[in-house]
């Protein structure tokens, strides 16, 4: 005769058996809500907008730029005047070939191809291919042809290197 503490343990056995064949067969047409792959594809995080043309030309910002930054909107005067004297060693943005320009991202030291983008808000900035406004996106805030202020989309990044103030060194053509 089976003792009812070897008929408890046979039972548990012989349950868990059902449940791992009942799991193992669950490819067939047999689907639990929390195992199914045929979920729909998760949304694009909100205010982040497809790449659009940005109202602003690569070729427009082509050239060599005085470049200073501030924290302060007060001391923006002053900071277009020290960017206008660093024309001596300008920071210099040439044409990329893929119709983008080519300057440095946060933090890099080697300068690659970046892309102007649009949004459907009307703002333009600067990063690299994909979703606008990217991490590595800069606004352009302003730009006018002679001055352009950008301020980077990344909190830590825009933080360390505020509102970058780019002057046009060339002569207005």
């Amino acid at each position: 005769m089976i003792s009812s503490a070897h008929a408890r343990t046979v039972a548990n056995l012989a349950a868990a058996s059902c449940l791992a064949l009942l799991l193992g067969a669950c490819g067939g047409g047999f689907s639990l809500p929390s195992l199914t792959s045929s979920s729909p594809p998760p949304e694009a995080e909100p205010g982040v907008a497809p790449e659009m043309p940005a109202t602003i030309r690569g070729d427009e910002i082509v050239g060599r730029w005085g470049l200073a930054s501030f924290q302060n909107p007060a001391d923006r005067a002053r900071t277009e005047k020290m960017a206008r004297e660093q024309c001596k060693n300008p920071y210099v943005i040439t044409a990329g070939s893929s119709g983008g320009v080519i300057m440095h991202l946060a933090d890099q030291a080697t300068p690659q191809e970046l892309r102007l983008k649009g949004s459907p808000s009307g703002k333009n900035y600067i990063g690299p291919a994909g979703p606008t406004p990217g991490e590595q996106d800069r606004e352009i805030v302003s730009f006018d042809g002679r001055v352009m202020i950008t301020r980077f989309i990344d909190k830590d990044a825009a933080t360390r290197y505020g509102n970058m103030v780019y002057v046009r060194c060339a002569p207005r053509a």
